[in-house]
Parts: structure tokens; C-alpha cells; sequence
């Protein structure tokens, strides 16, 4: 059986903590961010937003304030030079869930696109912070929105981490 190439980058994909010092080519990111709109969300609603950072004084301020929820000084980027802040809508019932669908497909689409990303946490405790909400609003981001996840993005600097095995009792059918 001909492997489908969709399937394959999904088994292949892998948090990716090292990162070139090198800025992806814009094309690139648009074609993740795109991937990204595309995720489903409950009844459509379309609750998330993406803010894509790509400036460096921007991102390395927002790692600040990542590594600070953590009591730490420690870049939680891995110094990956594009963040892409998924948040959605408080106000929607599915809103982590569609965030999280938006996350899944910025990953995998970085993936196929020959790009490293990983999920990076804490995007909620620092876009409920005031100096968080103050971001949002010098972006012109309104309303009541929850930060879902930071995907880190760049080219690795290394080999792409092995799968573990999946474990024996992942699936159960039901017959």
C-alpha cells in the first residue's frame, strides 16, 4: 500500500527545540498561517485569532514574559524566530478547542513545509496579565480572547527528534 504523504508528515512531526538563526521566507509563514485558518472549529464559529510575530524586539518581549509565569530568564522559544499567538474568543463555548485545532494545523503545515515549530504553553497567563492585554490592544485585538498557545517557528538547527513507540493500548475498538 503507497503511502499518503499527508499521513506520513503527520507520523513524522516533532517538537522541534533548536533552532538556526535564520528568519523563514515570508511565503512560508503565510502558507502556515493559512494552513492555520483552515482548522475546524464548533459550528464554525471561527472563534481564534492568530498574531504573527515576526519582529524581534516584539518576540524577544514576549518571551520575557513567557520565561517570567515560569520564574525563570530562560528563552522559551528556543530561539525560534517567528511566534505565532493563537488566542480565541472567551465567548464561545469551543474556544480552547478551536484553538487548540488551529495549533495542530500550524504545526503540521510547518512540518510539510520543511519549517520546525512547537507548542509553547503559558500564552494565557501572559495574555491575561495587564501588560498582555495591553499588547493586544496596541494590536488592535478586541474583545474578551484567551492566548490558546505560542507556535514557535523557524528552521531546525538539528536532526528531528525519533518518535517514541506508541503505546499498546492507544486504540480501542469497539465492534
Amino acid at each position: 500500500m503507497a503511502q499518503n504523504e499527508t499521513i506520513e508528515n503527520l507520523k513524522t512531526r516533532r517538537a522541534v527545540r533548536s533552532y538556526q538563526d535564520r528568519m523563514p521566507e515570508m511565503e512560508l509563514i503565510e502558507q502556515v498561517l493559512e494552513a492555520g485558518t483552515y482548522a475546524p472549529t464548533g459550528m464554525g464559529r471561527q472563534s481564534p485569532v492568530i498574531v504573527a510575530v515576526t519582529d524581534k524586539a516584539v518576540r524577544d518581549r514576549i518571551s520575557q514574559l513567557n520565561a517570567a509565569v515560569m520564574g525563570s530568564d530562560r528563552d522559551p522559544f528556543y530561539g525560534a524566530p517567528v511566534v505565532l499567538i493563537v488566542l480565541a474568543d472567551r465567548n464561545v463555548p469551543t474556544h480552547v478547542y478551536d484553538g487548540a485545532l488551529v495549533m495542530g494545523n500550524l504545526m503540521n503545515a510547518a512540518h510539510a513545509l520543511g519549517l520546525g515549530s512547537c507548542w509553547i504553553h503559558r500564552a494565557k497567563e501572559v495574555f491575561d496579565s495587564e501588560e498582555g492585554k495591553a499588547l493586544l490592544k496596541e494590536w488592535g485585538i478586541e474583545g474578551d480572547y484567551e492566548g490558546i498557545g505560542n507556535c514557535i517557528l523557524g528552521y531546525p538547527a538539528g536532526e528531528y527528534p525519533s518518535p517514541a513507540p506508541r503505546k499498546a493500548d492507544y486504540v480501542h475498538f469497539v465492534k
